[in-house]
């Protein structure tokens, strides 16, 4: 298990109903199986006096996001709806800190950055400003999905030179083609992330 210390974060990405839940609308197979690792990795971040941020796709009813929009995903996690939700067996602590992604429609991989899905154009969340207020030098990345929003925040992480952690065991793939997963944690490896 990653060792947490108080300039450590863990950031715990999209362990929401559409992602985690069978019925959900995006489910990951095998996300509603790494809640209860990921909420260890919550209670070991706790003890030791880390930052924990959770992190959320949060999106509008329409957006050129979603396949029906002009985009290449179902319908998920749009915001204040049963799919956006956390899995009710996640642990959700109140003193945590919250990022909600592509709230304005946008792409929202990566839990540091949202790119329009039209322009490319790309904005920061505030996960920069949490963690320089935090003084996080290393952040451990656990969640959904290993080949989308998990890599995404670890190699943004890797190029502002934080040192990365992903535990395998607490996140889970897509692999809209078989082996995306694997291949994603050899991409996060070969950025500098360690994959434990």
């Amino acid at each position: 298990m990653p060792r947490y210390d108080e300039r450590t974060a863990l950031i715990v990405t999209d362990v929401q109903n559409d992602f985690a839940d069978p019925n959900g609308s995006l489910y990951v197979q095998g996300g509603d199986e790494v809640v209860d690792t990921v909420n260890a990795e919550i209670a070991a971040a706790r003890a030791a006096g880390a930052t924990v941020v959770y992190t959320q796709d949060w999106h509008p009813e329409s957006t050129p996001h979603f396949e029906k929009d002009g985009g290449v995903w179902p319908v998920h996690c749009v915001g204040g709806t049963w799919g956006s939700e956390f899995h009710p067996r996640l642990d959700v602590v109140e003193d945590a800190e919250f990022v909600k992604k592509g709230t304005g429609g946008e792409d929202g991989y990566s839990a540091f950055s949202v790119r329009d899905p039209k322009s490319g154009e790309t904005k920061s969340t505030e996960l920069d400003d949490i963690l320089a207020r935090h003084g996080i030098g290393r952040v451990v990345v656990v969640g959904l999905a290993t080949d989308y929003c998990v890599k995404e925040t670890a190699l943004d992480a890797r190029r502002r030179d934080l040192a990365t952690e992903v535990p395998a065991a607490a996140v889970a793939a897509v692999d809209v083609e078989p082996g995306d997963g694997d291949a994603s944690l050899a991409e996060m490896r070969a950025a500098g992330a360690v994959v434990v």
